[in-house]
């Protein structure tokens, strides 16, 4: 009976590490997109786009099954265009499902912080402290707050 308790101790602390490493991966990729456009790198925006697709397809979500449609349409929308203010106009939907994806699949990491550009009444995520506008980048860099953090 111990070593039936100890397995499914095993099993349940497995899975919530790979639920843990799966929002983790798809966030890593969903942070380099954002960098891009501020940076106003939209072929790499593109590249980025690609990734986060192939990690939606590749992963399992414990929380967020629903999200991902959501998230590889917002991505693809990216990943197929060069244009940087259409990529833009995407990642405003494309954040929108990665905040309720980073909530629906909480785990003990660094904070994630909720930012909002008023100018574009609009949020993004990000790993710092630090505002770093997407949807301007270089013309408005810090315009925005933070209004939330998630843990």
């Amino acid at each position: 009976m111990k070593e039936f308790l100890l397995s499914l101790a095993l099993f349940g602390y497995c899975i919530s590490a790979t639920a843990q490493s799966n929002r983790n991966g798809v966030l890593a990729k969903y942070y380099s997109i954002k960098e891009f456009l501020v940076l106003g790198d939209s072929k790499n925006a593109m590249l980025s786009a690609n990734e986060l697709m192939q990690s939606l397809d590749t992963a399992q979500y414990k929380n967020a099954a629903n999200l991902v449609p959501k998230l590889k349409k917002d991505a693809k929308a990216i990943a197929s265009s060069s244009d940087i203010n259409k990529q833009r106009v995407a990642f405003a939907t494309l954040s929108e499902a990665m905040i309720e994806f980073v909530k629906a699949n909480q785990a003990d990491t660094a904070p994630i912080y909720v930012d909002y550009c008023p100018m574009k009444k609009t949020y993004w995520l990000s790993a710092e402290k630090t505002i770093r506008n997407p949807y301007y980048g270089s013309a408005m860099l810090s315009c925005g707050s933070i209004t939330d953090t998630i843990q």
